[in-house]
């Protein structure tokens, strides 16, 4: 007995020797490499406590290492591998962010801002029905990526995700993000891991779509977001911003690989963009569209075997980008060369004017000539909108045809009352109108009416106006100046034919060549005015008249012949109240 107590005490000192030498050599063996370590990362405690550690772990379980190393390659023993794994897998390094590659600070832009991807997730792996995880399986999200930098989202889009917006506020909110599942932080599933905050250094820059609604109705909006940037869509026409343009061309040529364009090219873009500002003082901004042409005539340079795009490939380009959009407006151009639709464009009537407006498909707009007419007679209802009366005008086309009311009672009722009852409609208009653009149009109609003197079909009238009589500008006006061009040019351009615009609008003229080329000809007519006298002499080839002291028009004027007409209407207002 004595015997066996003295061998196992011997065996027990023995293994004493044997583990505090496999301490040694495993302290030895990790050495070097943990201080090379220790010295690269001396400024983060965090990271040399956590190797220190490391090292330590090592050493106290060098044992499983050894059993490890028993292990054959195809060994059936799967209780042992799966123990193995387990063992080995706390020395991984769970890398959620690389910016190893990055220059300066990242810039993430997050396309799709649902909760996992914007804050991260834990993953699980399901095992013979027991679920389990680790620290591998802890995946970040572009909030994390952009740590340190900028993260870019649609904030239209992370509205529509309650969880993704009150995960971002509350991460901006504690200065540091959690990474916790959704079923977790709504305590459907308690347990698991819960990873250790991370400081958070963030800029979030937004669209401004939803700006103003979540400013007004989220009290946390307007404390985290205080900075706001609104960036406009048009810049000035100056030769620095046009030489900076032609840069851009020539970079962007440069970096995807196009063909360079020549100088009258280039100059057919800066042009283009000046149509897309609406101005000739300013350029675009909008260079998804500009690059859009780049491409489209650098394809065109290359089918026609040019080594240089120029200006006839750029205007290849736009006018193939019309062609391929202007089904709905070559369909109504044959309704009006057909005669479907009424428009007249050669002689002139009574109480009808040709108004213009716009047809937006928001890729594509255009413009296209509408018959507007008024009638008047004996009453006292007033200026009828018939399109109001039928639920087919909005708001602001209701105002519009409201001021007439003011300007006809200045103008023409100070000393009796506006008795009159007039109707003005949009002809063929079966889909509602909307806007102010036609109010002087329709003004145009009434006085027309009112004086029985008969209005030039072949001007077509746009513009808005106030109750004082001044021309104010509207939109669009170069789609609708080509949209009666066409028509008028379907028709056989007699020379005579033109649009009157309002004089503001002169700097928005950014024309078709076919419409230019028209005009320098003496073929068509731009007519820019500034009050309703003016546009009514253009239509009619008649003075308007001016008021004297009395409040009366001279006579063969033809505001003298309108206020006869409602000096009329009120004395036979004024009989049959008698009676």
């Amino acid at each position: 007995m004595e015997s066996m107590k003295q061998v196992k005490e011997m065996e027990q000192l023995t293994k004493g020797k044997i583990d505090e030498l496999d301490s040694k050599i495993a302290f030895m063996t990790t050495e070097e490499p943990i201080n090379e370590l220790l010295e690269k990362y001396n400024d983060f405690e965090k990271i040399t406590n956590y190797l220190k550690s490391v090292q330590r772990d090592i050493v106290e379980n060098i044992e499983g290492f050894k059993h490890a190393d028993k292990i054959k390659e195809d060994d059936v023993d799967l209780i042992k591998k799966i123990d193995i794994k387990d063992f080995t897998i706390k020395y991984k390094v769970n890398l959620l962010v690389d910016n190893r590659e990055t220059k300066g600070a990242p810039v993430i832009f997050e396309s799709n801002p649902k909760y996992y991807n914007l804050l991260g997730r834990i993953e699980y792996d399901s095992n013979m029905g027991v679920i389990t995880t680790n620290f591998t399986k802890i995946i970040g999200g572009s909030i994390h990526a952009a740590n340190g930098g900028y993260l870019i989202i649609n904030v239209s889009d992370i509205a529509k995700s309650p969880e993704s917006w009150d995960g971002l506020k509350r991460a901006l909110k504690n200065n540091c993000i959690t990474i916790e599942n959704i079923l977790t932080n709504t305590s459907l599933v308690s347990g698991g891991m819960k990873p250790e905050p991370i400081p958070l250094n963030i800029k979030v820059i937004g669209n401004a779509y939803v700006y103003h609604t979540l400013y007004n109705y989220d009290e946390d909006f307007r404390k985290l977001f205080k900075i706001k940037a609104d960036f406009d869509i048009d810049m000035s026409s100056d030769i620095d911003n046009v030489k900076k343009y032609s840069q851009f061309i020539g970079s962007y040529c440069r970096e995807k690989d196009l063909f360079h364009f020549d100088c009258n090219a280039v100059a057919s873009v800066v042009e283009y963009s000046r149509r897309l500002a609406e101005h000739k003082n300013k350029l675009s901004t909008r260079f998804n569209d500009i690059i859009e042409v780049l491409y489209e005539a650098d394809a065109w340079a290359r089918i026609e075997g040019s080594d240089l795009v120029k200006k006839a490939h750029v205007k290849k380009a736009l006018e193939q980008k019309v062609y391929r959009s202007n089904r709905v407006e070559e369909k109504l151009q044959e309704l009006i060369d057909a005669g479907v639709i009424l428009i007249s464009i050669e002689e002139k009537i009574v109480g009808q004017v040709n108004g213009l407006s716009v047809m937006d498909f928001g890729d594509y707009s255009f413009g296209k000539p509408s018959r507007i007419t008024a009638t008047v007679f004996a009453g006292e209802k007033g200026i009828l909108n018939i399109e109001r009366e039928v639920e087919m005008s909005g708001s602001i086309h209701d105002k519009g045809v409201l001021i007439l009311t003011g300007y006809l009672g200045e103008k023409f009722a100070q000393e009796f009352p506006l008795s009159l009852s007039a109707n003005i409609c949009f002809e063929q208009l079966y889909d509602g109108v909307e806007g102010d653009s036609a109010s002087s149009t329709e003004l145009y109609a009434l006085l027309s009416s009112l004086s029985e003197v008969p209005v030039k079909q072949y001007i077509a009238v746009t513009g808005s106006v106030n109750q004082k009589g001044e021309i104010q500008p509207i939109g669009g006006v170069n789609e609708k100046i080509e949209g009666f061009f066409q028509t008028c040019k379907h028709r056989g351009l007699k020379g005579y034919e033109g649009v009157m615009i309002p004089h503001q609008n002169v700097v928005n003229l950014m024309l078709n060549d076919e419409v230019i080329q028209a005009v320098k000809k003496g073929k068509f007519h731009i007519y820019p005015v500034s009050t309703i006298e003016e546009g009514i002499e253009i239509l009619t080839d008649i003075p308007a008249g001016t008021q004297d002291a009395e409040g009366n028009y001279e006579e063969g004027t033809l505001y003298n012949l309108v206020k006869k007409k409602i000096e009329k209407f009120a004395k036979i207002a004024e009989q049959f109240d008698g009676e």
